[in-house]
């Protein structure tokens, strides 16, 4: 049975195992079995007695939990069953906190170690007060554009004439008459007096991450943001502007309309406002958002691929968003991102885990290296599509001083590229042969 997300092996038991423990009970909960190896082969251990007794205490003086212990017998070998239950408070390893994610252990620290405990604690950090603002930080301007939108939406019964107070309780956004972290980011005029990492950076990058042409940093509260963010992406950014609120279309325009919206408001809704800030990247063929903070402990990326429970790090904020008519069905934002590409035949999107945080990416066209590779072209036929896409056409001679071989070689491999369909053959004869993008 090979290693799973709430699967583990060890062949032997170390002290260190005890942050396995900990990040499983932090997380779903799973299985620790000790004596059996990385390929699921038992192994065996000779101090399984001493270890069913000792275990026990352990997890209960140093990690303040408790776990079962199952002893196995398989060809005469013996082998651990430790199974961790989930628990709903933080569990820590001598003050440090660690949660399974996948099939990897990580320690959470800074921003991720808050989140963590705060939601382990039942609150959420959209939930928790402010007290360092006051009713004057809310922007009116924005408070008119929320009601407008939410009528439009039809999705939350609100008076025409609501006082502001009004609303912010009936969103849940003020307690005890103190507004939460949530009401500064959907309507404050200025959210990063309080949370300086609240902006959102764009840049437009060459052929690598050092070639940075141009960027644009926008501030402003997520409402503000929402629109800020296509306009700008519109008039500096994409080389043809989009129609964010028209219908989904199937025209070439230069990447879906739906996919980069959904994107857009995934990241403004989703983030960690306590961590860097977001960024918004576009390349000559692909257009990603990164946000802080990682998947909840109960999603895994291929999740994201299918229906699946919506997990919002900032479910107030989502709320609000959801009744304004930003945002659908809680779970289906990366679906309608996937079926958005699918539409537009263009490669699956990448929806990862990167660098402590969350990347969402899409491509322009299906002529990318990486996706090249996936339809399973060799070195040669990936540097003759991409020279094509670049040049706007190849012959069989560029082909082979391309890539160093000869006539024969070519001509098969560019014959193959037409029948697959990547290339379309133009001329009949010789050198009135060329090829194109198809």
């Amino acid at each position: 049975m090979p290693e799973r997300q709430n699967i583990e092996y060890k062949k032997n038991w170390h002290e260190n195992h005890l942050k396995w423990i900990c990040g499983f009970a932090n997380s779903k909960g799973g299985k620790l079995y000790i004596g059996i190896d990385d390929n699921g082969k038992v192994l065996g251990i000779n101090n399984y007695q001493e270890l069913m007794e000792q275990l026990p205490n352990k997890f209960r003086d140093i990690l303040g939990i408790y776990a079962e212990i199952n002893l196995h017998v398989k060809k005469n070998k013996h082998y651990l069953e430790i199974i961790i239950p989930r628990y709903d408070v933080p569990i820590s390893l001598r003050g440090k906190y660690y949660i399974r994610t996948g099939s990897t252990l990580q320690e959470l620290t800074g921003p991720a170690l808050n989140e963590f405990i705060l939601k382990r604690t039942g609150k959420n950090w959209d939930d928790i007060q402010e007290k360092r603002a006051t009713i004057e930080d809310i922007d009116e301007q924005t408070i008119k554009q929320f009601l407008e939108d939410a009528r439009k939406a039809n999705r939350v019964n609100i008076e025409a004439d609501i006082k502001t107070t009004d609303l912010l309780d009936k969103l849940r956004l003020i307690e005890d008459g103190n507004l939460k972290r949530g009401a500064l980011i959907l309507f404050g005029n200025d959210p990063g007096k309080f949370y300086p990492n609240t902006a959102v950076k764009i840049g437009k990058f060459g052929k690598s991450d050092a070639d940075l042409k141009f960027h644009e940093v926008l501030e402003g509260n997520l409402i503000q943001l929402k629109q800020t963010i296509e306009e700008t992406l519109n008039s500096k950014f994409f080389i043809h502007p989009i129609d964010f609120k028209g219908m989904q279309r199937v025209e070439k325009d230069e990447y879906p309309v739906a996919a980069v919206r959904e994107m857009v408001l995934n990241a403004l809704v989703h983030r960690n406002y306590m961590g860097s800030q977001t960024q918004i990247r576009l390349y000559d063929d692909n257009f990603g958002i990164w946000n802080d903070g990682g998947l909840p402990a109960e999603l895994t990326e291929e999740d994201l691929k299918r229906t699946h429970r919506s997990k919002p790090g900032n479910p107030i904020i989502a709320d609000v968003c959801f009744k304004a008519g930003y945002i659908d069905t809680w779970g289906r934002g990366t679906i309608k991102i996937i079926e958005a590409c699918k539409e537009h035949k263009l490669p699956e999107p990448v929806l990862k885990e990167e660098q402590g945080g969350f990347l969402t990416k899409i491509f322009k066209d299906i002529f990318t290296k990486e996706n090249l590779e996936k339809l399973g072209l060799n070195n040669r036929q990936i540097k003759g599509v991409l020279y094509t896409k670049e040049k706007g056409s190849i012959n069989n001679s560029l082909y082979q001083e391309l890539n160093g071989i000869g006539k024969t070689t070519a001509t098969e491999e560019l014959q193959e590229l037409v029948q697959k369909g990547i290339l379309l053959q133009t001329g009949t004869k010789g050198r009135g042969i060329k090829y194109t993008i198809s």
